[in-house]
């Protein structure tokens, strides 16, 4: 608190008489400046230390990401060798996008997708696979789509639209403080690439991660949608619907 102090600027003549009360506030004056001079080099120092720190971890998180993509290529040529079919972990973690507004929306859909903070058209969220999540999905399957996004969707949604909730108020991420400042103390996450493989991984700490997080506010695709009425699944193909690898192309046109 000490490196926001307000120092009041002024001097004294020389020669000239000097008051007992103006005495005493030069001298807090000069304790406070003193104080503040203190405080703002250790909050500089304690910057550049978490500087370091986050540009180590970004590294390793860099090597975490190439070794699991190296292990899963390799678990696939090790299949194939061995004339075996290889199964595909499964996903962790869903991007869900509203792509229907509210005109005939019945009262239980609507209530689902206010839960899941879809209430507008084009909203976006990061949500984790489970079963309660999967359950609520499909009482709004002809409202959403959905699928499994990659670490570069995922990062490029974060570096573009990415907003924090802090406060009640939408703030543009537009530096690391916001994210330290709000998930520092309790979480341990102090810049960008420390959330973006908080969501990516789904971590222990991804609902507080992701609630940190402001629904993502998407334009409508360029291009536009094929047909809104019909699943992405169905034979004559539309748009609802799990869309799981594909997203990442839907995404990419409304980013």
């Amino acid at each position: 608190m000490a490196d926001r102090y307000m120092i009041r600027k002024g001097g004294v003549v020389e020669g000239a008489k000097v008051p007992e009360l103006a005495k005493l506030r030069i001298a807090s004056d000069a304790a406070l400046a003193e104080e503040k001079e203190k405080a703002l080099a250790a909050k500089e120092k304690e910057l550049a230390e978490q500087r370091e720190a986050l540009k180590k971890r970004t590294a390793e998180y860099e090597k975490e990401y190439a070794d699991h993509k190296q292990q899963l290529i390799d678990l696939r040529r090790e299949a194939k060798l061995g004339g075996n079919f290889f199964v595909e972990p499964e996903a962790k973690l869903l991007f869900v996008i509203r792509i229907v507004g509210i005109i005939k929306l019945a009262p239980k859909p609507r209530k689902v997708l206010q839960l899941l903070r879809l209430r507008q058209l084009h909203n976006g969220v990061f949500l984790k696979v489970n079963k309660p999540i999967l359950q609520m999905l499909k009482l709004v399957q002809p409202y959403v789509t959905y699928g499994y996004p990659s670490l570069k969707t995922v990062r490029d949604l974060l570096y573009k639209r990415g907003y924090a909730k802090v406060n009640k108020q939408r703030i543009p991420i537009s530096d690391n403080s916001v994210i330290s400042s709000s998930l520092g103390e309790k979480q341990g996450l102090h810049g960008m690439e420390d959330l973006v493989h908080e969501i990516y991984t789904v971590g222990p700490n991804f609902k507080q991660a992701n609630n940190f997080l402001w629904p993502f506010k998407l334009s409508a695709p360029r291009g536009g949608f094929k047909c809104k009425r019909h699943g992405y699944c169905e034979m004559k193909g539309g748009d609802w619907g799990n869309r799981e690898e594909e997203i990442n192309e839907l995404i990419k046109r409304m980013n």
